[in-house]
């Protein structure tokens, strides 16, 4: 019997008063029955618009069929065949701009939670699979992946799956890219990330960790000396930005890109901890993003108190909604509408205060918003003892630097085509490194185009 309600299943949460005191995951997750009510609701639409909406093309009605009749290791394999990572996406996803987004029964209601649905149905099969995985037939071709982020893990698994030896190198200690280094534990643990790549390790991927592609080997070396018949380029957008602004070289100015690597990656936040990080008594986190938010509730777990400083108004912030309200219900303060001019240091060269100014929104600029501008003598101070600067970031220079034959963007972006050739033969690229900063799944999406389009010119070749 279909269930007609307009409203979704709600996911269980943490009580915001008690999350913002530790890095437990803040999302509790479906029980069995709420996932199988939830995926009543699906009208299992004949032109299923949520596929469309997907980057990497679930069979979305066909999974959650087979969760509705509490089939979860039949739904996990229909999602494994196109998503390498599932409990990831499962946890960081946007589906509001994506699947869910076109789905039919949000036109008067809300839409099927097919998010929380890929959760359940990963961590279902993550905790009670015993099935020996099978390890695909070898096809003796080579490829190498570089970056172990997003991009890269989906084109290695993709590839993998089809009988190619894929060597992934990283340039980290840790395999996994912005989902350990990124991606705070209280949205996506890192068991989970752990538990993906070693499902990519079962199916014969190779993972080089402590590896920098452009100083510890080039790609020219990787496709002769080494005998790779192509690379995948998914080494991310790694390098921050900043304002410019006077007082940016003081102590206790981080970029977010420092800060979160600091706190995910090295578990700063634990005492003891080999690479401590100040705890600050009251942080400003500069930038509206998905970034900011993870800075700005990474700060507030380490006991500050908490500012995110905009410069347009809270209908403009880029960050996912959901993240937005969750960082609200911990206690962090939103100044919107005003911008650093400067960062103010004591005699200690640290940070004592940030001088902002209000601004007001004008005409829209190139991206739709509206133009954010300064209102003239509006000068405030904000009483701060740390920034968190969390305003994008940009490929890092060194690939293409040491490639040769590799056409780049003038921002720093590889020029690649739909599906990831870049200006040299056997090479491709995906994700963050081509298009600067944007989502886990977009760059998922990338990775598997690259990995079909790989597949194709190896076998011509």
């Amino acid at each position: 019997m279909p269930n007609m309600s307009l409203k979704r299943n709600e996911m269980p949460v943490q009580e915001p008063n008690i999350r913002n005191k530790n890095f437990d995951e803040v999302a509790l997750g479906y029980t069995a029955e709420q996932a199988i009510d939830e995926a009543q609701r699906c009208l299992n639409c004949k032109n299923k618009p949520c596929v469309g909406g997907c980057p990497v093309k679930i069979y979305i009605p066909a999974f959650i069929e087979k969760v509705a009749a509490g089939e979860f290791e039949e739904a996990y394999k229909i999602i494994s065949e196109s998503s390498s990572l599932p409990a990831v996406c499962g946890r960081v996803c946007p589906q509001e701009n994506q699947c869910e987004g076109k789905c039919v029964r949000g036109i008067k209601g809300e839409p099927v939670a097919i998010g929380r649905l890929e959760r359940f149905v990963a961590d279902y099969h993550n905790a009670n699979s015993i099935a020996e995985v099978e390890l695909p037939k070898q096809n003796g071709h080579k490829v190498a992946v570089i970056g172990s982020g997003p991009s890269g893990l989906t084109c290695a698994g993709d590839l993998a799956k089809k009988g190619y030896k894929v060597t992934v190198f990283e340039a980290l200690h840790t395999a996994g890219g912005v989902l350990v280094y990124g991606i705070p534990e209280f949205r996506l643990p890192k068991a989970i990330v752990e538990k993906e790549i070693e499902g990519l390790r079962k199916i014969g991927v190779d993972i080089e960790t402590n590896i920098v592609i452009g100083k510890t080997v080039s790609i020219d070396e990787l496709m002769t000396e080494f005998g790779f018949e192509a690379v995948f380029i998914g080494s991310g957008a790694g390098l921050p930005k900043f304002m410019s602004i006077p007082g940016e070289n003081l102590k206790c100015v981080y970029s977010a890109n420092e800060f979160l690597t600091r706190i995910n990656l090295m578990k700063a936040y634990r005492d003891g901890s080999s690479t401590p990080i100040q705890h600050a008594k009251k942080v400003a986190v500069v930038g509206g993003g998905n970034v900011a938010m993870d800075a700005a509730r990474c700060a507030k777990r380490l006991g500050a108190e908490v500012y995110i400083v905009y410069r347009r108004s809270m209908d403009e912030l880029p960050a996912r909604r959901e993240e937005v309200e969750h960082a609200e219900e911990e206690g962090i303060i939103f100044k919107t509408l005003c911008n650093p001019v400067e960062i103010l240091g004591d005699e200690g060269g640290c940070v004592r205060g940030m001088r902002c100014i209000e601004m007001e929104l004008g005409e829209p600029d190139a991206s739709g918003r509206r133009r954010p501008v300064e209102k003239a003598g509006s000068d405030f101070e904000l009483d701060v003892d740390c920034v968190i600067m969390a305003l994008g970031t940009s490929p890092n220079p060194l690939i293409k630097s040491t490639t040769s034959g590799l056409e780049t963007q003038k921002w720093g972006g590889i020029v690649a085509d739909e599906n990831g050739l870049t200006s040299r033969e056997g090479v491709y690229a995906g994700g963050d490194a081509v298009t600067g900063a944007a989502t886990v799944i977009l760059a998922m999406g990338a990775g598997k185009n690259a990995a079909s389009a790989i597949d194709e010119y190896l076998s011509n070749k």
